[in-house]
């Protein structure tokens, strides 16, 4: 562990010696680079340093300690001992944690498909409070959402919903998000007050750059129509909305939100991409299917990660058995402790299996 700190350590100084030469200061692709990397060694470095200082002044402070103190000065160095000892300690945890292998996703931008699953229109309202929810996170955050693709259904609900989420972290915290969503509520339609069940699908794809994937003219098939829905004048006026087909795959992405065909084909090209990239990613993991279907599954009841009891006023994770309350905060955005406590699971379980 040590061994690989100090290895650390110097790359992030060579890093900084090379970024201070002329020929990459001029160089804006090569100094972004760099940059990159010596930014994702900062944590490790900084805490590295610190637990060095702090283990020199605990030694410092240990020789202080000798037979011609009295008893009170004694007690006093003591003191600061031990506390430099639990700062050592802390630190050298912190350090561990840093070591654990990044996900290189996650600083990526990503696509998010929410749907409705089981359950009819109720699925559906709450399809379409998960978007919100999630939309108001990404602004506490300052994050750009944008829609790709939407279907609605009646009562205000969400067939389905396709997005883009632009911001530097958020794969980081939304990759969390992926699996089956359970609600219990009594529906504004239900008279007899009775609570009914119903759920949504989420999947997180981490949006590819364009040169990961290399998409050949030849294996696309662009369809050009008329827009569906309400949009005003332009609807069926001006044929805008984008149909992309992935002939080797059959993959199919539509987009009509914007009136630009332009930025549709963009928008519709990156959900390609994304799913594209991710196929390609589960291949190399010998996975038996893309990770987008291993996040969703079915939307049967059984499978959910989380169940939002409204009656209750509860919010439970399955995964890691937490519990936590005031349902109306959670649904404006307030979703970090959630997604704290599901990241330091998943820190610690990656240590264990370090350890192990």
């Amino acid at each position: 562990m040590w061994n690989k700190l100090d290895q650390i350590e110097q790359r992030y100084h060579l890093l900084s010696e090379e970024m201070g030469k002329n020929e990459v200061a001029t160089d804006p692709k090569q100094l972004m680079k760099l940059g990159q990397e010596r930014a994702s060694l900062d944590e490790v470095v900084s805490l590295y340093q610190e637990y060095k200082v702090t283990v020199k002044s605990l030694g410092d402070t240990q020789a202080m300690l000798d037979d011609k103190m009295d008893a009170e000065m004694v007690a006093m160095v003591k003191q600061e001992v031990r506390g430099l000892e639990e700062k050592r300690d802390r630190l050298q945890e912190q350090l561990k944690t840093a070591l654990l292998p990044k996900d290189p996703n996650d600083e990526r931008d990503i696509i998010m498909e929410i749907r409705a699953g089981t359950g009819g229109d109720e699925a559906a309202i709450f399809a379409a409070d998960l978007f919100r929810m999630y939309s108001r996170y990404a602004q506490t955050r300052r994050w750009d959402v944008d829609i790709v693709d939407s279907s609605e259904s009646g009562g205000g609900g969400l067939k389905e919903i396709i997005v883009e989420i632009k911001g530097r972290g958020a794969y980081s915290r939304f990759k969390y998000e992926r699996g089956v969503h359970r609600v219990q509520r009594v529906p504004s339609t239900e008279a007899s007050g009775r609570i009914h069940t119903s759920t949504a699908t989420v999947a997180v794809l981490p949006e590819a750059e364009d040169v990961e994937v290399n998409i050949s003219p030849a294996d696309l098939r662009i369809d050009i129509f008329h827009s569906g829905g309400a949009g005003g004048q332009n609807v069926n006026k001006v044929a805008t909305a984008v149909r992309l087909t992935h002939l080797p795959t059959g993959m199919v992405v539509i987009c009509q939100d914007e009136r630009s065909q332009l930025r549709n084909r963009q928008k519709a090209m990156a959900v390609l991409n994304a799913r594209l990239y991710e196929m390609e990613r589960s291949k190399q993991e010998e996975e038996m299917t893309s990770m987008r279907r291993s996040q969703v599954g079915s939307g049967e009841r059984s499978e959910k990660i989380r169940t939002y009891n409204f009656p209750q006023d509860r919010l439970t994770d399955h995964r890691i058995g937490l519990t936590l309350h005031n349902l109306p905060k959670i649904m404006m955005g307030d979703l970090d402790p959630m997604i704290d406590a599901l990241s330091n699971e998943d820190q610690s379980q990656q240590l264990q299996a370090e350890l192990s």
